[in-house]
């Protein structure tokens, strides 16, 4: 008898699963079954500038918390003046080890990020310059005016843009070690004119 209610119970179970497994599956292509915790499986998403209902302001896109640090990052803590530039140039050093791993990536972020205004070899010849996009011509990283500044000049103005306001602030856009290898990449690569 006992053995009757386990093969039953066995049955039961089995036929149990059967069904299930029956119900679940369908050949409709289209339909692909039921899904559990929808929305966990089928989240909304929103386009960047679009609104939603989810946030009261219905903002989307949102700014980080006020003083909201990267991990591992120190804010910058110079601002965009003619005194904290050259407060900059006289407290700041290059941290950047001078050696050619160094000098090749501060090449390459060059390229990315410098050459399309400055030129290839910096001589203010960029292709924003010579087709016309960019009515000013960029100040020549070869010469004087540059090259005589200090490290952290540079890196000041790399970070928060010109004074004049015709560079842009590239702060956001290259990391701080990155922009360190550009300026010693600046100061040996470049012949002075």
């Amino acid at each position: 008898m006992k053995n009757t209610i386990n093969i039953k119970a066995l049955q039961g179970i089995f036929l149990l699963i059967l069904f299930t497994v029956t119900i679940g599956c369908k050949r409709d292509n289209n339909y692909p079954g039921h899904a559990y915790f929808n929305d966990m499986a089928y989240s909304q998403a929103f386009e960047t500038y679009s609104s939603s209902p989810i946030f009261s302001d219905s903002i989307v896109m949102m700014l980080p918390v006020e003083g909201t640090v990267p991990r591992g990052e120190i804010p910058y803590q110079y601002t965009k003046t003619f005194d904290d530039q050259q407060k900059a140039g006289a407290e700041l050093i290059n941290p950047a080890e001078l050696n050619k791993e160094n000098l090749q990536r501060g090449k390459v972020q060059y390229d990315i990020f410098c050459a399309m205004c400055h030129g290839e070899r910096g001589n203010g010849d960029g292709h924003l310059y010579t087709n016309k996009l960019f009515p000013v011509q960029p100040t020549s990283l070869t010469g004087d005016y540059v090259q005589n500044k200090p490290d952290g000049e540079i890196y000041h103005v790399i970070t928060l843009g010109s004074l004049s306001g015709l560079m842009g602030a590239h702060g956001s856009l290259i990391k701080p070690g990155d922009r360190w290898k550009i300026v010693s990449y600046l100061r040996n690569e470049f012949v002075v004119k």
